[in-house]
């Protein structure tokens, strides 16, 4: 497998090709190539007063070598317009894509090990004509896999989730036993292959407060969690709960697990974002690549001013570099 990794900036006008650029300052272990206009880099560069060696590479020859500290490999990809930092244009959207495109369809044909993808802005790709959910639907659809699963892991905590960005209404409908036992699987099987993890060891959280208490509170743990649960054990999987979510996230359970499955977004995810926001990752589970990004937003109003952290991205390509070593 190529040791190469692809870097998308994503949102031209925000903080991801400052990201790129304060990353490049540093030696990385591998070559890493960022798919963006190497035009856009050097303006940010200027903007920021940060010295950075611009070197665009041929995609058909890519470098071996990783590049040295203050250099960046760049796949360059043409903008739509020009880019005024901090201020959205749809006419860049199908630019951004591309650069998704790019990542994606290269670690299909074995050019990258993996892909690391700093934050789009999903509003203005809709508000250029193009459908878009997000990356993860996105390169679903690019890989032609049908069911994702979204994880985000910060130190020893990883927590993966049954839905993602469904209104709170409509989540319960939404938890059925065959959705269930496809995240159950996709989420165990990833974290043998991608982790390394022999026999991972999954706590479940309930849907309701309490669990359900027994079905006072709810039925979907007694009706579709724990029956699921309990025929995924008969295949040997260590799969515990469901457990009530306000308490599974103590050190009584978390010691000894490898991973939590919540029901819901926000279930899950504001514990972990809590234990470690700036420096947690964002692993998309169920590709037939490896897909890692950060757990912040495009932060416009931080673009060109040079105080942000690269903390998550620093996270983000280390656990990509990690994920392709136990992956191959």
């Amino acid at each position: 497998m190529s040791r190469r990794f692809a870097l998308t900036p994503g949102e031209p006008a925000g903080i991801g090709p400052d990201l790129c650029l304060l990353l490049a300052t540093q030696a990385q272990p591998y070559p890493l190539i960022a798919i963006t206009s190497r035009d856009l880099l050097a303006e940010r560069a200027t903007q920021l007063g940060v010295a950075v060696d611009l070197i665009l590479v041929d995609p058909d020859a890519l470098p071996d070598a990783p590049a040295a500290a203050g250099a960046l490999y760049v796949w360059d990809t043409p903008l739509g317009a020009p880019v005024q930092t901090g201020v959205l244009d749809k006419r860049n959207a199908d630019f951004v894509l591309q650069t998704l495109t790019r990542a994606g369809q290269g670690c299909l044909d074995g050019r990258f090990a993996a892909m690391i993808t700093a934050p789009v802005h999903k509003g203005v790709i809709n508000d250029g004509g193009i459908a878009f959910s997000g990356h993860t639907e996105f390169l679903a659809e690019l890989t032609q896999t049908e069911q994702v699963v979204m994880m985000l892991a910060t130190g020893d905590l990883r927590v993966a989730l049954v839905t993602t960005h469904l209104p709170l209404r409509d989540v319960a409908d939404a938890i059925t036993a065959e959705r269930l036992e496809r995240v159950t699987r996709i989420l165990h099987r990833d974290l043998r292959n991608k982790f390394g993890l022999a026999r991972p060891r999954i706590l479940v959280c309930g849907l309701n407060p309490h669990a359900g208490e027994s079905g006072h509170l709810g039925r979907e743990e007694l009706d579709i969690i724990e029956p699921t649960l309990e025929r995924l054990r008969g295949e040997g999987m260590d799969l515990r709960g469901p457990l009530p979510a306000d308490t599974l996230f103590t050190p009584k359970y978390l010691e000894h697990c490898d991973a939590v499955l919540a029901m819901y977004h926000d279930q899950g995810l504001p514990v972990l974002k809590y234990k470690g926001f700036g420096a947690a990752v964002n692993i998309t589970l169920g590709l037939p690549i490896i897909r890692t990004s950060v757990d912040h937003g495009t932060a416009l109003d931080l673009a060109g001013s040079g105080r942000i952290d690269t903390g998550s991205l620093q996270v983000a390509l280390h656990t990509a570099y990690q994920m392709a070593e136990t992956h191959s």
